[in-house]
């Protein structure tokens, strides 16, 4: 019997990589060209004369609110042109951006028919790193002063932990979490263990869309913050099962363990000052990746629409070791 069960599992394992290999495959061979529209280089260099032409190509990028004499100024103003050199200095030319982005628009094109490839269009922001990338039916827009480096001299006073995802590496994954919050509805979060499976959709979304992309980046992370979550992942699970904080509404809660943070807030020093921000939302990852290997006949968009609490009684997590 038991030799049984191991030729299974290695069946099992062999139709799987066979059908991962074949998705990949198909995938590969969608047409799926990206060519990033640099408005930015653009307004950086237009005069007077320009600017009609601007915004007739461009009529989404400028406020009927302002005038002519308003834009004109703007590209004038010496934050803009600083901006715009920096960006220039950075992305002089963003052709492996647009294989990102191209991989990425792939991949939702096999999962999502329906998709078509929108204009994506590059502009600065005066650093709104809170709206680092727009995502509509037809527009993305990208705000690349917002990816110039986190040591970059624009983003000083910005915390570290904030500004540790400025980097051209985190454009793609920023794009799959914008469309992640497209495809994937919302749901009112009552209780820690909703927010953390909310969370963790947007992850495996990330996870089907953005394979390429490591775990840490994912995540936004660094390779020794993950390193610590996964070495610690069943102590995090302990502390939360022991102080009953999976169906807890406190509404503190997801400051402490959701949100962007220097650090998850554990309330114990020994540990609070190395842990990474956002302990739970790698947790509901852990527990949203659970169940979809263990209910291989659910697909990722039917696992979508489904409660955290079904997700989670039905994921058989455990945590590592």
């Amino acid at each position: 019997m038991k030799y049984l069960s191991f030729f299974l599992l290695i069946i099992i394992t062999i139709v799987s990589c066979k059908n991962d290999s074949k998705v990949t495959d198909e995938i590969s061979k969608i047409e799926m060209p990206v060519h990033i529209e640099r408005f930015d280089k653009e307004f950086a260099t237009a005069t007077a004369a320009d600017l009609k032409g601007l915004q007739a190509n461009y009529p989404f990028m400028f406020s009927k609110s302002y005038p002519d004499a308003f834009w004109l100024d703007k590209i004038q103003d010496t934050i803009q042109q600083e901006l715009s050199a920096a960006v220039l200095k950075t992305f002089p030319d963003t052709e492996t951006i647009e294989n990102e982005i191209s991989y990425l628009f792939q991949h939702i094109k096999y999962y999502y028919p329906e998709f078509k490839a929108p204009r994506v269009v590059s502009t600065t922001s005066y650093v709104d790193y809170r709206n680092k990338v727009i995502v509509t039916d037809s527009i993305d827009i990208i705000a690349l002063d917002t990816y110039l480096g986190p040591e970059h001299e624009f983003y000083l006073g910005v915390q570290e932990y904030i500004r540790s995802g400025f980097t051209k590496e985190q454009i793609v994954v920023d794009l799959a979490n914008a469309y992640a919050n497209y495809y994937i509805l919302p749901t009112k979060n009552k209780t820690l263990l909703d927010e953390m499976i909310s969370a963790g959709k947007r992850l495996y979304f990330k996870d089907v869309m953005i394979p390429f992309k490591t775990d840490a980046e994912k995540i936004e992370y660094t390779t020794a913050q993950l390193q610590w979550a996964e070495t610690n992942e069943a102590y995090i699970w302990q502390y939360f099962v022991e102080r009953e904080l999976l169906f807890s509404t406190d509404s503190k809660l997801p400051s402490r363990f959701i949100n962007a943070a220097p650090f998850s807030k554990f309330y114990l020093a020994e540990i609070d000052n190395e842990s990474p921000g956002r302990i739970g939302e790698y947790i509901g990852w852990q527990i949203v990746k659970a169940y979809m290997e263990h209910n291989t006949e659910v697909s990722f968009k039917d696992m979508f629409n489904m409660s955290a609490e079904d997700i989670f009684n039905h994921s058989k997590f455990k945590p590592k070791k």
